[in-house]
């Protein structure tokens, strides 16, 4: 865009923010910290999805010190549902980074930003500019999605050219006042009007400066990723109960939903319980079952004996549809004392004490069934 387009551009996108701006709760406030928390937890998540998680994880930690003295667990707690929990650990990691490196006082800077743990490269310019007004370009999934329509760029956005395309539009059409208010109008645009499958070109408000749509290229542009096949597998999971306590364990650092309890719980080869089938035969359940006890004994250091099918859940996790087969369980006359570290990772809950750990999703389903035994 030549100079007078730009600003023709510029004017026709504020105004009709000003007309057609939704009212979320982030946008009333400069507050570094909550725009981060907001930023943060709208990765790969609705809008919708986000706002009750939003509020009541500010009424619990209403300032980043309160974030930075919690207990991961009570973070997790409170982040439990809107999945990819690394988000919610990183969060916690960068709050005490903040509080220990920074007194307390959100960065300014882009780079600084950038150097909080689960900051990248757009989330450190939305805190700036949204925030602090600084004139700091942004690229997310709306706005990259817009910018290709109205470039034309026909290309893959996500390729090292695409990107860098984009973030230097990104760059060009900022105005140097009203940086974080330009960007929020940006991205509301993509968000609600330049949308993926059905744009709604008749009201969007800089239609006329769009390459795309002149070139009747707005349902093809941008190419549309390549989505990975989905890998079909199943787990199997213990519930274990003794003494009216049931038996769970905390997830390691390296193992999906890091940081959460859940029944102990395995993957299955496929021989033993295929995903695409309906009813277990015999033979695979006794396989089943056997694989169960032994990784239990190897997650816990218990020895156990897994009796009856109890439920059964499918669930989908990133390019995987999994089936969770959930077994009774009992602990044998002869079990087996788990190590130190072990031990540190498994915990024997009451039922009325569900409530208060942090739990994967399935394995909030599954403390649902068993409150029912």
């Amino acid at each position: 865009m030549d100079a007078e387009e730009l600003r023709r551009f510029r004017r026709s996108l504020l105004a009709w923010y000003d007309r057609a701006a939704r009212d979320l709760p982030w946008r009333r406030t400069h507050d570094p910290y909550r725009i981060w928390i907001s930023e943060i937890m709208l990765q790969q998540t609705t809008v919708v999805a986000v706002i009750p998680y939003f509020e009541r994880f500010l009424a619990r930690f209403p300032t980043v010190q309160d974030l930075a003295q919690a207990e991961e667990e009570q973070v997790l707690r409170l982040w439990e549902g809107l999945g990819y929990y690394s988000r919610a650990r990183n969060l916690h990691r960068a709050a005490r980074v903040v509080v220990e490196q920074h007194a307390g006082e959100f960065p300014r800077g882009v780079e600084t930003l950038h150097d909080l743990p689960g900051v990248g490269r757009y989330t450190a310019g939305a805190i700036a500019s949204f925030a602090f007004d600084e004139r700091a370009p942004i690229v997310e999934a709306n706005t990259q999605r817009l910018y290709c329509r109205l470039l034309g760029y026909a290309s893959d956005p996500k390729s090292a050219e695409g990107q860098r395309t984009l973030w230097q539009f990104a760059e060009d059409v900022l105005p140097s006042k009203q940086a974080g208010r330009f960007n929020q109008a940006l991205m509301e645009l993509g968000a609600t009007v330049c949308t993926p499958k059905s744009p709604d070109c008749e009201s969007c408000p800089v239609k006329a400066h769009c390459r795309a749509l002149a070139a009747g290229l707005q349902h093809a542009i941008p190419k549309p990723a390549v989505r990975p096949e989905t890998t079909d597998v199943t787990h199997a999971a213990a519930a274990i109960r003794h003494d009216g306590r049931w038996l769970l364990r905390q997830c390691g650092a390296e193992e999906r939903w890091a940081g959460l309890w859940d029944f102990p719980r395995i993957e299955l080869a496929p021989a033993d319980a295929p995903h695409s089938k309906g009813a277990l035969t015999a033979a695979r359940t006794l396989r089943a079952r056997r694989a169960v006890e032994q990784g239990v004994a190897r997650l816990t250091g218990l020895s156990i004996e897994a009796g009856d099918l109890l439920h059964q859940l499918r669930h989908t996790v990133t390019r995987y549809r999994i089936r969770l087969l959930c077994f009774h369980g009992a602990i044998r006359a002869t079990d087996v004392a788990p190590t130190a570290s072990e031990e540190a990772r498994i915990r024997w809950v009451h039922p009325d004490e569900f409530s208060a750990l942090p739990l994967s999703m399935t394995g909030r389903k599954l403390a649902e069934v068993v409150q029912g035994l």
